[in-house]
């Protein structure tokens, strides 16, 4: 069974970024979640107990974590849920973990720019690339990505040619 979660926190140290011998990207941080409650008698907010979380993301999550969270920011995971218990001799410990499905920032906290990342197109592995293809760079954009982000500029989905209300 797969526990999913969501948290928001703090990126509490840099960020480490790898790339295996493979090709597969990874990324992985420290999240500090720290819960906060008003208390009536004080009239003042409280910090609660923090919450550490490692935050593991993997291909092209991991590589956009790199490229656009540093220490400091405050950011929203949505993952999956890892706990693995640990013996170091005479130490015991509990490692907290979040694979990481969705990141970005907290928006609560500040702004952010977005940007969509082009995906690399891969060739048919049984045809080879066909003659269209031929003449094309190893990482170039599709038809298919390039008219995504035309939509994406536009504000809508290709497939809906006009905006419709939103009902809320």
């Amino acid at each position: 069974m797969t526990d999913n979660l969501t948290v928001a926190g703090l990126v509490a140290t840099p960020i480490k970024h790898t790339v295996t011998a493979e090709g597969l990207e990874i990324s992985s941080f420290r999240l500090a979640s720290t819960s906060r409650r008003y208390d009536s008698a004080t009239r003042a907010w409280v910090d609660g107990e923090t919450n550490w979380f490692t935050i593991t993301a993997f291909r092209h999550l991991a590589a956009n974590v790199h490229a656009s969270l540093d220490k400091g920011h405050r950011v929203v995971v949505a993952g999956r849920l890892k706990v693995r218990e640990w013996r170091n001799g005479e130490q015991l410990g509990r490692d907290v973990e979040i694979i990481a499905d969705a990141l970005g920032p907290d928006l609560a906290w500040g702004r952010a720019q977005y940007t969509r990342t082009p995906r690399r197109v891969a060739a048919d592995a049984e045809n080879g690339p066909s003659s269209e293809d031929a003449g094309a760079e190893v990482g170039a954009v599709s038809g298919a990505d390039a008219a995504a982000d035309a939509a994406d500029a536009a504000g809508f989905p290709e497939e809906a040619p006009v905006a419709l209300a939103t009902p809320f």
